[in-house]
């Protein structure tokens, strides 16, 4: 399909929506408001121009056909969360202009890469810990670790042929799945997690400031970066279990590396005192976008980064733009009533349902209708507010819903060799066949929802958070 079908395809969409009749408890701006989000969407997921046009695109048609003021239109620029993820994008671009990302990667495999397995933990463990200042998925899986993974699997004689399943093909799953984990443990490890949490705040009433989404986070995400690589490991087994050149290998790098450059020390101090800051967020009243801007600064003051790399830095300011868009149309969608409407009318459906079981179905197929989107983004905009509203009309707990719903939203990622932007890399390496991703993604996507949701759940009652 060109993109010219494609354009057309979402246009007749749109235009069929808007002159549909509208139900009479909606009012006509809202549901022309609707028309254009659906059309938005389904944009996002055809892409007959990047996410940015399309998003940018909505909110101009949304401007000229007057559904939304040029003052209401362009409020979701002024947002906070899109300021505090762009800010997370330039402090990724320190990590990796300055070498700091492979860097530690190196050195966890340094100390515990004498065995495939370890080295399994050993890639998700640095996945873990450049996370909260990497939102970029495809940047930190895709840019830092997969050409180290890639060595890896070649010194092995692993290659992506017939000597694939030595070592290389289960080193490639154990950095896609252990990615969608690292996705979900941080407000700041994945793009769209701020918009997240605006849904939240403006659907539910439910504010996920990043304290509360690490600390919600911490066991859930624990138990799963422990068992997943392991069940990985049992499941599609490497043929080589020891590798004690490993550790070798990666101390060569380091001593390749050299000493830590001014530029690494600079960069740790701004990142070790960013975690700090946003834990301590409550105590200092420093908000999470403040302290990502004061890091900003301290980058670019310090000459770690010139202004030159700030303008250069193309996914952040192509989120910015994004999400900016997508926090508009949403949250005109909420202030118009539409959202409320459709909350009660679905409600309906699961009427007399306990509300447990309403949500664990729609979690269900929040999570399983993934395999129709090619971008996380796209399907967290669709049905993120929608389901939440849903079954909170089922009398779920708001924070529950929010919670539950936002860490699927990154979980359902491995399901396809589509469904996120490191998949593109790491399946392109030709290790994993697509009918042992698909069915890999199912498994462990499985496994995750199961922790998630029974040990998370159970957490965040401790916790007292619902």
């Amino acid at each position: 399909m060109n993109k010219l079908t494609k354009s057309l395809i979402v246009i007749a969409v749109g235009v069929i929506i808007w002159f549909c009749p509208h139900p009479v408890e909606v009012a006509p701006n809202a549901w022309h408001l609707f028309a254009i989000v659906v059309a938005t969407i389904l944009g996002l997921i055809l892409q007959p121009l990047p996410i940015g046009a399309i998003a940018f695109i909505g909110v101009t048609i949304a401007i000229l056909t007057k559904t939304l003021s040029v003052k209401d239109a362009l409020a979701g620029f002024g947002n906070a969360t899109i300021w505090l993820i762009f800010c997370a994008f330039i402090l990724a671009r320190g990590f990796i202009k300055t070498g700091l990302g492979r860097r530690i990667a190196y050195k966890i495999i340094s100390l515990v890469g004498d065995s495939t397995l370890k080295i399994g933990y050993g890639i998700v463990l640095s996945d873990l810990v450049i996370s909260p200042a990497m939102p970029s998925s495809g940047a930190r899986a895709g840019g830092i670790l997969f050409p180290i993974v890639k060595g890896l699997s070649s010194a092995l004689g692993s290659e992506p042929d017939g000597s694939r399943k030595r070592a290389g093909a289960f080193f490639m799953q154990t950095l896609w799945q252990g990615n969608t984990i690292t996705n979900a443990m941080f407000l700041t490890s994945m793009a769209a997690n701020p918009l997240i949490a605006k849904f939240a705040a403006d659907t539910f009433h439910v504010e996920i400031s990043w304290t509360l989404w690490a600390l919600a986070s911490l066991l859930p995400g624990l138990v799963s970066i422990a068992l997943i690589p392991y069940l990985l490991y049992k499941i599609y087994p490497p043929e080589v279990k020891q590798y004690p050149e490993g550790k070798a290998i990666a101390k060569a790098e380091l001593e390749k590396m050299g000493d830590m450059s001014y530029g690494e020390k600079v960069v740790v101090g701004v990142f070790v005192g960013a975690l700090v800051l946003w834990a301590t967020g409550s105590l200092t009243g420093l908000n999470a976008t403040t302290v990502a801007l004061l890091a900003v600064c301290v980058l670019v003051v310090f000459e770690v980064l010139s202004w030159d790399d700030v303008l250069a830095e193309k996914g952040g300011w192509d989120t910015l733009v994004w999400m900016g868009s997508l926090i508009t149309l949403a949250g005109g969608l909420s202030k118009l009533g539409f959202v409320k409407w459709f909350a009660a009318y679905a409600a309906g459906a699961v009427g007399g349902i306990s509300w447990v079981v309403a949500l664990g179905i729609l979690l269900l197929i929040y999570v399983y209708t993934h395999y129709f989107f090619a971008s996380l983004t796209a399907h967290i905009t669709a049905m993120y507010a929608t389901f939440g509203a849903v079954a909170i009309a089922a009398n779920a707990p708001a924070m529950l819903v929010a919670l539950l719903l936002a860490f699927a939203s990154n979980l359902m990622m491995p399901i396809t060799h589509y469904g996120g932007a490191p998949a593109p890399i790491i399946f392109g390496a030709g290790y994993v066949t697509q009918n042992e991703w698909w069915r890999l993604g199912f498994i462990t996507t499985a496994a995750n929802l199961f922790i998630w949701a029974c040990v998370g759940s159970l957490w965040w009652k401790v916790l007292g958070l619902w």
